[in-house]
């Protein structure tokens, strides 16, 4: 077909202009929107995970902050420990501030209240380091992922630690999504160990007062044979101090927990001997991410890396990743297609984004606290590590 004169004249305006909106887009920061509660009762796990973030972004780009030649734009919002503040402020990323993707999610409440609004966007929202089960269970939808462990997996390698033939335990959690996930998982978890669960108790996440669910508890094992342990999951102000005020080994009966951030740790010195599992502590892996990590947060901080410092640089790493493989590329159905198996490393070694739920499955760690004179906190000496294999964590959602 010939073009006539102003045909002609027309297709030759038009490259430029085409060329130059292709330079435009290329130029064109990828944004990311961390929202976290950086105010209220988890304000140290979300500054940990933002501090942990931004080192991940800088390891992951090589210092860059540049990937697939576009540069990275990360937009900080403060959630409160709020649902309806961060469901506001997720819609407000996606819309106003045009985030590509999100981080969100200190609180399991929080976090719950974020996943609607990323299905309504068709954004995608990367979870850190929320951990209640639900998130990618029976609450999921395609457009979550979560690099954070799950409450499962927090149950099972406790379960696995401390769970063995005549040991009784009742369990104590807070009464919301984040403790009755976790003891039912756990639940579940001892179940095949040889442990027996004979009494569940839930407080409000405020509780501050322990000396009725604790004398409960107290009442339940003093029925029962056997070794006998309290297992705590609790997530801000921690109740084990509490708890051992109230003296229960002069009923024979041991404290345990999972891991926790180091100003906590601080506190479990009287509890040299205690058994239960982490999901992080700086000491364990042994891996280069790891490596760098601990000596970066050292020189930078005068301090190590702390539990949820470690999570945030990997949902930065999880990110990059992504958009590495995206080829920068911010459109959601290509980042969905990206992620899903997508394998990556980060500071607890490997990890991978399973396709059904898009959990990443990682390692959790045994431990046994030992007490140093020399050392500000308890340490926790891994005792084993449970891999992805040895958890076989199960699919929750009903996709």
């Amino acid at each position: 077909m010939r073009l006539t004169k102003r045909q002609l004249a027309a297709s030759v305006l038009a490259a430029p202009i085409a060329f130059a909106g292709g330079a435009r887009a290329a130029d064109k920061p990828l944004k990311i929107a961390v929202i976290q509660d950086k105010t209220g009762p988890l304000e140290a796990y979300a500054k940990q995970m933002v501090t942990g973030f931004r080192m991940g972004l800088e390891f992951a780009t090589k210092g860059s902050n540049t990937v697939a030649g576009r540069k990275i734009e990360v937009i900080e919002k403060d959630s409160q420990t709020k649902p309806d503040v961060g469901r506001n402020l997720l819609a407000e990323a996606y819309g106003d501030d045009e985030a590509d993707i999100a981080v969100a999610g200190t609180s399991s409440a929080v976090a719950l209240a974020m996943l609607p609004v990323a299905q309504e966007n068709k954004k995608v929202l990367i979870v850190e380091p929320a951990v209640a089960d639900s998130i990618t269970g029976d609450k999921w939808n395609r457009y979550i992922f979560r690099t954070g462990r799950n409450s499962t997996m927090d149950a099972i390698s406790n379960a696995l630690a401390i769970g063995k033939p005549g040991t009784v335990i009742a369990t104590l959690g807070q009464d919301y999504a984040f403790g009755r996930d976790g003891v039912a998982a756990f639940k579940a978890a001892l179940a095949g160990t040889g442990a027996k669960l004979v009494h569940e108790e839930y407080a409000p996440p405020t509780t501050t007062d322990f000396t009725a669910p604790a004398q409960r508890i107290f009442d339940a094992l003093a029925k029962e044979q056997g070794r006998k342990i309290i297992w705590v999951i609790w997530a801000g102000a921690d109740p084990m101090t509490k708890l051992a005020a109230l003296n229960p080994g002069r009923l024979g009966i041991e404290l345990s927990t999972g891991g926790n951030i180091l100003p906590v740790l601080k506190t479990y010195k009287e509890f040299a001997g205690m058994e239960g599992a982490t999901n992080y502590y700086f000491g364990i892996p042994k891996n280069a991410v790891n490596d760098w990590l601990v000596a970066e947060h050292q020189k930078r901080f005068n301090e190590p890396p702390d539990f949820f410092t470690a999570g945030g640089m990997a949902a930065a790493i999880a990110a990059v990743a992504a958009f590495e493989k995206t080829q920068g590329s911010s459109d959601t159905e290509k980042l969905i297609a990206a992620m899903e198996g997508m394998e990556f490393t980060g500071p607890k070694g490997k990890m991978m984004f399973r396709k059904e739920d898009h959990q990443a499955l990682q390692s959790m760690f045994g431990f046994k606290l030992k007490v140093d004179p020399n050392v500000a906190w308890a340490i926790p000496e891994l005792t084993r590590e449970f891999t992805i294999a040895d958890m076989q964590i199960p699919i929750a959602n009903k996709r």
